[in-house]
């Protein structure tokens, strides 16, 4: 398991590539829920994402060994794969995308754009089968999207820079909020948390239709999805977490599974507010940070991780088929 040291070598290396992002605050949002709600958003990263931290944490580390490989494969639905292919672009690596068909056109054309070749498959099932065959040529490093300990110490570096942040402006969050889908993010934020602020509650969330993570914290082992899952929470939609990740996300305090209308819900609502454009995956966070307020003293302070900001004119569409902002998100009595 990997250690907050591991998060702040990470933090150090990765420096030169990876780019401190902004915290946001919604005034009218905070008065409504009765709270202070502070937003990392990772959706102003390079990449458009979190992932980047990660992928560029790999590379980084085997940089200072004198260790980097001749090629680079991958598998992912999007974010990891732009991350995997700028990160290598910096370290003039060549590198292969794997992906199933059903790969977001926005995600796709900036992958191709930094430089990386993408193959696509009928099924995410084929794409992972093809990465890992393609993994055992000579001088080649596969990196994967979540389950590895130095992508998840690199991710552990959003929460990390985030209670920085917060610290220079003497706040002091209650509970931390993570998106999960394999976990990564999730795990980074377990460990950098418990490390700097352990009275706080780490709490996770994911997709009604994606909750493999939610039966696996249940039944103690790993559950993997049936089928590709229908959910707009599309960086969400992975098969399964993975063992590097099973054992951080075991100590998640708490865990919510949020229903689609909840995610568009809150994916226009948080667009309109903070004025950014965020994915469905990290505006889905806010449900469970909404019920997890629900029944707590006023004035908790709440960091929401914003992992992202690449969306599909197919998702928005979704998102947009109902419109939401006629119902504000009011909580606090005195409102």
């Amino acid at each position: 398991m990997i250690s907050i040291a591991d998060i702040e070598a990470a933090q150090v290396r990765t420096s030169s590539i990876v780019k401190e992002t902004p915290i946001f605050e919604s005034r009218l949002l905070n008065h409504w829920l009765g709270h202070q709600i502070y937003f990392k958003a990772e959706c102003l990263q390079r990449t458009g994402a979190f992932k980047l931290r990660g992928a560029t944490n790999v590379l980084a580390k085997l940089h200072e060994q004198n260790a980097l490989p001749e090629q680079v494969v991958a598998n992912s639905s999007g974010n990891h794969a732009q991350a995997v292919a700028f990160a290598c672009a910096q370290f003039g690596i060549p590198v292969s995308i794997y992906c199933a068909e059903g790969i977001s056109p926005v995600k796709a054309a900036a992958t191709e754009f930094y430089g990386a070749k993408l193959h696509c498959f009928a099924t995410r099932e084929e794409a992972d089968l093809a990465v890992e065959e393609a993994s055992k040529a000579e001088g080649t490093l596969w990196i994967p999207p979540f389950n590895h300990p130095d992508i998840i110490a690199g991710q552990g570096t959003v929460t990390l820079e985030a209670l920085q942040q917060l610290e220079e402006r003497s706040v002091e969050p209650t509970a931390v909020f993570a998106p999960c889908g394999g976990g990564g993010l999730l795990s980074g934020a377990i460990v950098a948390s418990k490390a700097r602020l352990p009275n706080a509650e780490i709490v996770g969330a994911e997709p009604l239709n994606a909750n493999d993570a939610a039966r696996s914290l249940q039944s103690g082992k790993i559950q993997r999805l049936a089928s590709k899952p229908d959910t707009l929470a599309d960086g969400a939609a992975t098969p399964s977490i993975g063992e590097h990740t099973f054992e951080v996300l075991k100590l998640v305090d708490d865990f919510y599974e949020v229903e689609e209308s909840q995610i568009a819900y809150w994916t226009q609502w948080l667009q309109h507010l903070l004025k950014l454009h965020i994915e469905p995956t990290c505006a889905m966070t806010m449900a469970a940070v909404a019920a997890w307020l629900a029944d707590k003293p006023a004035n908790q302070k709440v960091l929401v991780l914003l992992s992202g900001g690449n969306i599909s004119q197919a998702s928005m569409l979704k998102i947009w088929q109902s419109d939401y902002l006629t119902q504000p998100p009011i909580m606090n009595p005195d409102a």
